[in-house]
């Protein structure tokens, strides 16, 4: 669709708003046109969408600013917003912190992946996310660059009682080994409420991952999945050690440390895993291991080459 078949949508949409509660427009080009006829609806105190979808839209920073204009005016019912693809940059999305500070917005899953986000942005969102933080539960910035007040004000939120976040995604956001150390040291402090964490493509490296492993021995954590991803590490012995007699296993799912030059440390890691019911993505021979309770041996299966 072009802002034409958008604009034509949200306009029969506003006739009769009392009922939708999932839209997803993504991929199609909404234009000024679309974009305020969505405005619009999204006005409408009738109107009690809970999930909206705008990915890869061609939403620019001035329609974003007329978009979450209309927003602040009927945040209550949202639950569920992405954004993700568009060139939203800084402007943008700190228009879009007006509606996250609101104490009526209830959003539970935010997405704003490849956003052209520097930290200037990322950190108005996670500054407005900080004064209104227990309800979220998804937080997606990958392929922003966070940068050191982007990571600053994270840890504050991550560190928030309040904070109940299950899915952090920041793959690929530029994150050096020291802002690596920052933020797991935050995750540390509260880490019983995170099920999944993707730090993938960057530079958290051996030290960064030892730090990481203090999390995982975290009596408290119980995260799921985590995907570490292109990230410099050489060496898995201290997260083998971390998953050796503690409560890590009982939750981990997944592990996927694909594109990391290991060597024979992920042996031992290997043997650790056998037993358990989490599935190792590993990186040399690109197979996929799934060790499961039934059986006494490691489970192979091939897995295609990324």
């Amino acid at each position: 669709m072009t802002d034409e078949g958008c604009s034509a949508l949200t306009s029969a949409l506003k006739s009769n708003p009392s009922h939708l509660r999932e839209l997803n427009l993504s991929g199609n080009e909404l234009g000024d046109s679309g974009v305020k006829s969505l405005g619009d609806l999204l006005m409408n105190p009738q109107f009690k969408l809970e999930k909206l979808h705008l990915c890869e839209c061609s939403i620019k920073e001035k329609q974003c600013f007329i978009l979450t204009s209309d927003m602040k005016s009927n945040p209550s019912h949202l639950r569920e917003l992405d954004l993700s693809r568009n060139e939203l940059k800084n402007t943008g999305v700190i228009h879009l912190c007006d509606v996250l500070k609101d104490s009526c917005c209830k959003l539970e899953r935010l997405r704003l992946r490849y956003c052209y986000m520097t930290d200037e942005g990322c950190s108005a969102v996670t500054l407005a996310l900080k004064s209104n933080p227990s309800h979220l539960r998804e937080l997606n910035l990958s392929g922003n660059r966070l940068g050191d007040s982007g990571v600053k004000n994270l840890c504050d939120l991550l560190k928030k009682r309040q904070c109940k976040l299950e899915k952090l995604d920041l793959s690929k956001c530029s994150i050096t080994c020291e802002q690596g150390l920052i933020l797991t040291s935050a995750l540390k402090s509260n880490p019983s409420h995170l099920r999944e964490l993707d730090l993938s493509e960057n530079q958290i490296k051996n030290t960064g991952m030892s730090q990481l492993c203090n999390v995982l021995k975290d009596p408290h954590c119980k995260l799921e999945r985590l995907s570490l991803n292109f990230c410099g590490i050489t060496d898995v012995s201290a997260l083998t050690q971390s998953l050796t007699n503690t409560k890590a296993l009982q939750f981990l799912k997944e592990l996927d440390l694909t594109n990391n030059m290991i060597g024979d440390s992920v042996k031992q890691l290997i043997s650790v895993l056998r037993g358990s019911n989490c599935k190792l993505k590993q990186d040399c021979e690109q197979f996929l291991f799934r060790a499961a309770t039934k059986h006494t041996g490691m489970q192979f299966t091939s897995c295609s080459k990324s």
